[in-house]
């Protein structure tokens, strides 16, 4: 199971840090991706990362604003998200990849995290 924290309500500039912590299960040599979804609109890609932390990728819209990481001592990632905008606003879900190398499609992930909420005011 993953369990996703760290929402919040915030302006426009602030920074927030999401946390994806696991349990039940390791998922050390995984793949994780984080993705977002606003009210009514499909659930878009953010951010993944490989399961050694050395590679990542992000989408265009976040690109140098947020930074993917992992602890897998702790089996927890994180997304640090500086400069936040309001339309960064969005249900933030943490998915994990068993199977594959990794992608921006939500639907090769295998896991997924129950959501925490992202609001930017502006």
């Amino acid at each position: 199971q993953l369990q996703a924290s760290g929402g919040g309500l915030v302006q426009a500039g602030d920074s927030l840090r999401l946390s994806c912590a696991a349990s039940g299960r390791t998922f050390r040599r995984d793949v994780m991706g984080w993705f977002r979804q606003a009210p009514g609109k499909e659930r878009e890609f953010v951010a993944v990362i490989n399961w050694s932390g050395n590679s990542t990728y992000y989408a265009d819209s976040v690109k140098g604003r947020f930074t993917i990481s992992r602890d897998n001592a702790k089996n927890t990632v994180y997304l640090q998200m500086n400069s936040l905008k309001p339309e960064d606003t969005a249900v933030y879900y943490c998915a994990a990849d068993i199977l594959s190398n990794g992608s921006s499609s939500p639907t090769v992930y295998d896991y997924w995290g129950q959501g925490t909420q992202v609001t930017v005011s502006s």
